[in-house]
């Protein structure tokens, strides 16, 4: 850990004296400052970063105490995870503090953790701090190139308004036992579950690996997947979704309990898989079933693939709000967040398993060598295509429909 420190102040020290890199101005504020990060770090010390972020994982839970530790003594920075269930809803916090004249530092949310229609949200409501991710010393080895999402959230451009934390794409597992054939597509799915009635599901939208179920859907199956990523019209929804609906009404007679009930969310979906009632089950994390093996909720022989021509991919992020008291404090976070040591632990399996946003060829050796492990039972072998996410707008547009079509 001493190493770390060594480098990691080094690297904050010469990042002060490089040119610091200016973002055009947004609707959200004034260009970020250009002051030194040193300023930064003496301006968080003895702050405490009120960071909202999901608390439904005790791995996450776990880590993010981790984090705090090492902010406390590294930084003067107190992390405190306020534990919530929905980013939506801190974002309608920060809505209403903003229509009730609340001022610039009078929020309640220093960090949040967010992407996808939450940050499309907050965007468009001008409901963040000025762009601050490009200017975080550790930002230099997030990999924009292999990982473009990590500057583009559902099809919106970030322009710097949150920092990448973590990468994620649609897989499945189940257990080669029961499923030695595994299906490659949408399609293949609808087979599957016309020849094993019963046995296939996914989880009720608006929960978000369900809306990610027919958002993966709509992409194999729309007339036109660039209408996608453009903002979602009436017009548009008729045009691209017709093929999504008459999927799913071929599907859905098939399902488990005849596609009239649907599983809460993926953990439940889960559990099912492994008590065999359900032949698979799906996630946003390449490593979990490894994570359940390891921790023998799942069996050995469950594996983990994704579709041969790819599965929707993304990146999650964190932001700081507009009125965020505590904004030198949330950039150290976020730039803590962001160094090897932390996106190491954060991608072993027997902390959290979440993918990295850097580069790992880029890293100094030391550092690349933090990500070094042997592949586990359940790990994802081969990773197929990442697939953009539709824009955001389509999401709420997509649940609505689905609400009113099967619901019920």
């Amino acid at each position: 850990m001493n190493l770390f420190n060594r480098r990691q102040s080094l690297s904050l020290l010469g990042a002060a004296v490089l040119a610091p890199c200016v973002l055009p101005v947004l609707a959200q504020g004034t260009v970020p400052s250009t002051k030194a990060w040193p300023d930064t770090l003496r301006a968080a010390r003895g702050q405490t970063v009120y960071f909202n972020a999901w608390a439904g994982s005790e791995r996450i839970n776990a880590y993010l105490q981790w984090a705090a530790g090492e902010l406390q003594r590294e930084f003067g920075v107190k992390l405190q995870h306020v534990k919530i269930s929905d980013a939506a809803d801190v974002v309608k916090r920060v809505r209403a503090e903003k229509q009730a004249g609340r001022k610039d530092t009078e929020g309640t949310v220093d960090l949040i953790w967010i992407n996808g229609e939450n940050f499309a949200a907050m965007k468009r409501d001008a409901l963040l701090s000025a762009p601050f991710a490009q200017t975080l010393p550790n930002f230099q080895w997030v990999d924009t190139t292999g990982k473009p999402t990590t500057l583009v959230d559902f099809s919106v451009p970030t322009d710097g308004l949150e920092s990448p934390w973590g990468m994620a794409q649609l897989t499945f597992f189940a257990d080669a036992k029961r499923l030695p054939q595994l299906p490659q597509s949408m399609n293949e799915l609808l087979a599957l579950a016309r020849s094993q009635p019963g046995r296939i599901t996914y989880p009720r939208p608006p929960e978000f690996h369900g809306t990610t179920f027919i958002k993966q859907a709509l992409i194999e199956h729309a007339l036109d997947v660039k209408a996608l990523a453009q903002p979602v019209t009436p017009a548009a929804l008729e045009a691209q979704a017709a093929p999504l609906w008459r999927f799913l009404d071929a599907l859905h007679p098939h399902l488990w309990r005849g596609g009239k009930q649907f599983p809460q969310n993926s953990a439940a979906q889960r559990q099912m898989m492994a008590d065999g009632e359900l032949l698979l089950a799906l996630t946003f994390n390449p490593n979990e079933a490894a994570n359940e093996i390891a921790t023998k909720r799942l069996s050995a022989t469950v594996q983990s693939w994704q579709f041969a021509k790819g599965t929707i991919g993304n990146t999650h992020f964190v932001a700081i709000p507009y009125n965020a008291p505590s904004k030198a404090g949330a950039q150290v976070v976020a730039n803590f967040l962001l160094s090897p040591v932390a996106q190491a632990r954060k991608a072993d399996i027997d902390v959290w398993g979440d993918p990295t946003v850097l580069d790992v060829t880029r890293l100094p050796a030391a550092d690349r060598a933090r990500f070094a492990s042997a592949t586990r039972p359940g790990q994802l072998t081969q990773s197929a295509p990442a697939l953009p996410e539709p824009h955001a707008s389509w999401v709420d547009a997509l649940e609505k429909e689905w609400t009113r079509r099967y619901g019920v």
